[in-house]
């Protein structure tokens, strides 16, 4: 750990919001991997595993939304670059223990800026859409812990998020 205050890079020197020029970094391939659940009703999370939800396949359809949210990241969030990703993996798995469902994003690619957004935004448009999906049924669902699990790659170096 540095014993430098923490840098907003962001932030220009006069404290204008700007994007970060990255064109004189080095391409590096760079992985983030992010997590969040979506906590449900017993009835619900067994609702969405039998596959008789209202407006269908839960599961299949917020993986594919995670993916197109990962892949829309720069129209969303300002200031971040649009990235061609190599991979993006969303992992949807039921827990009993929640209950509800996990989901796990990771974003990949050869470049010159990071791809934890990417991951942050899977995991989101993913949960959100597992609301959507299932709110007919469960309006007090609960969304949380979308959280940065680890990242590889870039000037910053690695990051793995301590156990709890």
């Amino acid at each position: 750990m540095s014993d430098r205050p923490a840098k907003l890079t962001h932030i220009a020197a006069d404290g204008a919001a700007h994007m970060v020029d990255v064109g004189g970094k080095d391409e590096t391939l760079r992985t983030a991997t992010a997590e969040g659940y979506v906590r449900m009703k017993s009835e619900t999370l067994a609702l969405i595993e039998s596959g008789n939800a209202k407006k269908g396949d839960v599961v299949a359809t917020a993986r594919l939304a995670g993916i197109m949210g990962a892949k829309q990241t720069a129209s969303l969030i300002p200031l971040c670059h649009p990235l061609m990703l190599t991979k993006i993996a969303v992992e949807i798995t039921p827990d009993a223990t929640l209950p509800g469902l996990r989901v796990t994003a990771t974003t990949r690619l050869t470049g010159k800026t990071g791809v934890e957004m990417e991951a942050l935004t899977a995991v989101s448009v993913a949960c959100l859409t597992i609301y959507d999906m299932a709110k007919a049924a469960d309006r007090e669902m609960e969304i949380g812990a979308i959280r940065l699990v680890e990242k590889s790659g870039g000037v910053s170096g690695d990051f793995r998020r301590s156990a709890e």
